[in-house]
């Protein structure tokens, strides 16, 4: 049950430091911010400030990007479910050795039936191709964002220390 703590304590994180800084969608599509930048100084200052700035937003867009890998690979769907499952499972039911006829089934025997199980169905399941898909289809889509939206005009005063 601690890990499940962890996990909720997590999200609870996540959600209060990421996920409150998002900006409206009117401010996020702005289309009237759109344009390309006059140089790579240029470029590179929309990027880091753009970065900071819509980092909730750029955090949505990896997150529904992930569900939708997971969703269009449902192999790699269901090894993840039966790992988690398999887990969960042998935590709940398999912590006492077990006597089948002359065998002692214990927690590691399952552990290990589980491995070879599931490492199989997950090398089939190709999910370093879904990794990569994710990092490269989330970099293109954040830099161009970041890139070719303006910083509006409090940008320029960002960088002031405040008293």
């Amino acid at each position: 049950m601690e890990v499940y703590g962890k996990v909720a304590d997590a999200l609870k994180n996540l959600k209060e430091n990421r996920l409150s800084g998002l900006k409206p969608p009117q401010e996020f599509f702005d289309h009237r911010q759109l344009s390309r930048p006059r140089d790579m100084n240029d470029a590179t200052h929309r990027a880091t400030y753009n970065t900071r700035h819509f980092s909730g937003n750029y955090l949505l867009i990896v997150l529904i990007l992930a569900v939708y890998a997971l969703l269009t690979n449902p192999l790699l769907l269901i090894v993840i479910a039966f790992f988690a499952g398999g887990f969960a499972l042998i935590n709940k039911f398999g912590a006492e050795p077990v006597s089948v006829g002359n065998k002692v089934i214990t927690q590691k025997t399952l552990y290990i039936a589980l491995f070879v199980i599931g490492i199989p169905l997950l090398i089939l399941s190709n999910p370093f191709s879904v990794f990569l898909w994710l990092v490269a289809s989330s970099a293109i889509l954040i830099l161009a964002h970041a890139v070719l939206m303006e910083p509006g005009i409090e940008s320029e005063y960002a960088s002031v220390e405040q008293v």
